[in-house]
């Protein structure tokens, strides 16, 4: 058959065949002139929501539909400069010509550096797609994962997850400070440390969820402060004590947005300090509620066969189930009441 002129029909029917494409259709289409590459930059605004997973130690994007049906791998190599293999082919990548080579769910890239390729992909995915960039540990290795994520945080672009792994560099240190200030576009974030690290992040902003792995810096007051819907802290410091706080200051109206709180912290004792006047050996099946005439929370005693707790807010507007795990964690759950 001879070529379509797929640019010579109506632009709503143009419009129409751009939303039909699955990742990989629209991807090789996208790359075939700088022609077709500006009308679906165009069209990006009415185009299908893609993930763009980094998978920086590997040198690969994996780019897939929100619920991962529909998937696409970018690789990343290093264009040598030796003979070229005869499936290659020239092609435009964010305006940059380079030589790409197709496969069935996959295109293999070539660049003078592994941070040019990222940088010009990625650039071109965000011109395609309504994209949101994933990110996960394996990629701190890399010498081009903190100007990749520079880059993004530049373009305002939003995170499903970000990680971030500190190990004492200047390097880490700049770019915290260049995106603590934008951890709005971060959906959920993760932060690990190596031992004894002289850091302490310093939030400006917060995502809306965090997971924080050695969590010894991240203390009450910066628990009792944080806006986000899912807190989750590994090997942290807090005592039964601060245990006790959380919970007052909650059914107080504070973390009004929590959704859900992890604690794991080697020191809860179950026999230490009391929370709500109970030792944490008690805790599990109790449920406190409000029961006399002038709205004192008392303990209810007649639900030991429940393996959780149940408290409420001062209002009367939310309820939390508490959850003792192995290792003294401890879960607490948030629903509004009906």
């Amino acid at each position: 058959m001879p070529p379509f002129p797929l640019l010579c029909l109506p632009r709503l029917v143009l419009c129409e065949v751009f939303r039909s494409l699955n990742i990989e259709e629209k991807i090789k289409l996208s790359i075939c002139s700088k022609k077709i590459s500006f009308q679906i930059n165009d069209d990006r605004m009415y185009s299908q929501k893609v993930i763009a997973n980094l998978d920086i130690s590997k040198q690969e994007i994996r780019v897939h539909s929100e619920n991962d049906e529909d998937a696409f791998r970018v690789s990343i190599h290093f264009d040598i400069g030796k003979r070229h293999h005869s499936n290659t082919q020239q092609c435009s990548i964010a305006c940059r010509t380079v030589r790409v080579m197709s496969t069935r769910k996959k295109f293999k890239t070539f660049w003078k550096t592994y941070l040019e390729g990222f940088l010009f992909v990625i650039q071109h995915l965000l011109k395609t797609f309504q994209c949101k960039v994933s990110t996960s540990f394996n990629c701190r290795d890399s010498d081009a994962f903190q100007p990749t994520i520079s880059m993004l945080f530049d373009l305002q672009v939003e995170f499903e997850t970000l990680c971030i792994h500190f190990e004492g560099s200047k390097d880490e240190n700049l770019l915290w400070n260049q995106i603590s200030s934008n951890l709005g576009l971060v959906e959920y974030l993760t932060i690990s440390f190596v031992p004894n690290i002289d850091f302490t992040p310093v939030f400006t902003s917060w995502p809306q969820n965090i997971w924080i792995m050695n969590s010894v810096w991240f203390t009450l007051e910066s628990l009792l402060t944080c806006p986000c819907t899912t807190i989750t802290l590994w090997n942290s410091n807090l005592e039964n004590k601060d245990l006790d706080e959380i919970f007052r200051k909650w059914r107080a109206g504070g973390l009004p947005n929590l959704q859900r709180l992890a604690i794991i912290s080697l020191s809860f004792e179950a026999n230490g300090e009391q929370i709500f006047g109970m030792n944490m050996s008690e805790l599990d099946g109790m449920v406190i509620k409000t029961d006399d005439d002038n709205g004192n929370h008392v303990l209810g005693r007649n639900l030991w066969e429940l393996d959780e707790m149940v408290i409420e807010t001062d209002d009367g507007s939310k309820k939390a189930t508490i959850e003792l795990g192995l290792l003294w964690m401890i879960e607490i759950y948030v629903t509004p009441f009906e």
